[in-house]
């Protein structure tokens, strides 16, 4: 069990009924977006139980239950280093509207040898395409996003350069990405992926 525990104000039951909203928040306008709690709930729920405790002046507490494996690691294993990936060289457009999750994508992006132009939403995504006047290779996106979705940018993009390779990335579960007309998919980016 992880639990992560705070001092704060606590939440009353209205507060503590909607926490895991998408874009939810109790902070003033330009202060956050609430999505934090949102892709916690996404990555915690597909098999493993929550809770969450908190009333006014009393702070909050969060509970994780993971489930328990019973199998052996063998310490050769776990050593193991895992050989370098590939590099690539391509153009790589990036949403994501969470500030702090687009600066790590790109860096990532950037250390394995890939151009990346970066956008905080759909709108600006897509005149970038338009400005940029060459090839862009892969348009990684956000699925969930405010205003214009992961999806609905796909084909603004596509129609700007047809053709253009999409690969979606969410912290949301699989009902909740389907709901935004994704379909589910379990597969992993790797280099080699853009060189087909």
């Amino acid at each position: 069990m992880l639990a992560v525990s705070d001092t704060g104000s606590g939440m009353n039951k209205a507060t503590l009924a909607r926490i895991f909203e998408p874009f939810f928040t109790t902070k003033q306008l330009g202060n956050g977006t609430g999505l934090g709690l949102a892709t916690v709930y996404g990555s915690s729920t597909e098999r493993r139980l929550h809770l969450v405790y908190s009333e006014p002046g009393t702070g909050s507490t969060f509970k994780i239950y993971l489930p328990r494996v019973d199998a052996e690691v063998s310490l050769e294993e776990a050593s193991e280093t895992p050989p370098p990936l590939p590099s690539g060289s391509e153009t790589v457009l990036l949403v994501e509207d969470d500030r702090t999750v687009l600066m790590l994508a790109s860096e990532m992006l950037r250390m394995n040898g890939y151009t990346v132009l970066q956008a905080l939403d759909g709108r600006e995504a897509l005149d970038l395409v338009r400005r940029h006047g060459q090839p862009i290779h892969l348009l990684l996106t956000d699925v969930v996003m405010p205003e214009m979705s992961g999806r609905q940018l796909a084909k603004g993009v596509a129609d700007i350069q047809p053709g253009i390779r999409v690969l979606y990335m969410s912290g949301y579960t699989d009902g909740v990405i389907a709901h935004h007309g994704v379909p589910r998919c379990r597969s992993r980016l790797s280099p080699e992926t853009l060189h087909r």
